[in-house]
């Protein structure tokens, strides 16, 4: 049996649809706060139970006999995230689950500038003292956040960034795939995985790339953080929020997203997406 968190989500619904491809659908199951918006997954005969890690006593059911437990990462950027995945990971190792997988991230490292990194670094290590075996697929950034970390190029021609650094842009849907490949494979994958596309280009390198795919040149600014956060709230973005992406460009700049890993082409039937691909689509 294998249970995944999160299902009604992009990420995890996703692997929860290719599990499928691959294993009966009565040896999934799915833990969700509103059971009612996994519907979908009931009607392909997955199991579905009520799981929220707010909720402590939905947890032991939620994770009965799961041989298997894949636990995506709280996502709520005011929560307290890693208290959220310790209450987890405690009602995993007491509900006898055989193995845990986190959807943990490429930069996970306790002094990155970018708070999601440090609270998987924290989650991380809970897993590594939980006593289970257990599986952190450190994801790569995921792609489609360019669609709004860039900012309107296509009107104004410019990107600006607070900080650069270069960045394995990998799409969330090979991700997902990925995941349900490394869950079908069950203990194949041990400890931290990564899983990258190919290339981290910078921000300067994604506007070269945009210009090319235009047919107009685009061009990337670099001003100061203080002054970044300042006009982000000028537009109407809460202070909070600002700096919490501020983040993304300064861990950026500390190299944490920097590194590929041949992982993930591996076990894709496909070359993952790159950021070409997706500026294309888009």
């Amino acid at each position: 049996m294998i249970v995944i968190t999160g299902a009604t989500g992009a990420l995890n619904g996703a692997t929860v649809d290719h599990l499928l491809e691959r294993l009966p659908a009565d040896e999934i199951a799915v833990a969700v706060r509103e059971p009612a918006r996994a519907r979908r997954f009931a009607d392909l005969g997955v199991e579905v139970r009520r799981g929220d890690y707010a909720d402590p006593a939905s947890l032991p059911g939620a994770f009965e006999g799961a041989d298997q437990l894949l636990l995506v990462s709280a996502s709520d950027p005011g929560a307290d995230a890693v208290a959220l995945h310790r209450t987890a990971i405690d009602a995993a190792a007491a509900a006898g689950v055989g193995r845990i997988l986190y959807t943990s991230h490429q930069g996970a490292h306790p002094d990155s500038a970018f708070k999601p990194a440090r609270d998987h670094a924290a989650t991380e290590l809970l897993l590594a003292g939980s006593g289970v075996p257990w599986t952190a697929l450190r994801n790569g950034f995921y792609a489609h956040s360019l669609a709004w970390l860039l900012g309107p190029w296509r009107e104004t021609g410019t990107i600006t960034v607070p900080a650069d650094g270069p960045v394995s842009w990998t799409a969330r849907a090979d991700a997902a795939e990925a995941a349900a490949a490394v869950l079908a494979d069950p203990g194949a994958h041990d400890g931290p995985v990564t899983l990258t596309a190919p290339e981290a280009p910078t921000f300067q390198q994604v506007a070269e790339l945009a210009g090319e795919l235009s047919g107009r040149p685009v061009r990337c600014v670099t001003v100061d953080p203080e002054d970044w956060v300042a006009g982000q709230v000028a537009q109407g973005t809460p202070e909070f929020m600002a700096r919490f992406t501020l983040g993304i460009y300064l861990a950026a700049a500390q190299g944490r997203f920097a590194g590929t890993d041949p992982l993930l082409p591996a076990l894709l039937p496909r070359a993952p997406r790159t950021v070409r691909d997706l500026l294309a689509a888009a």
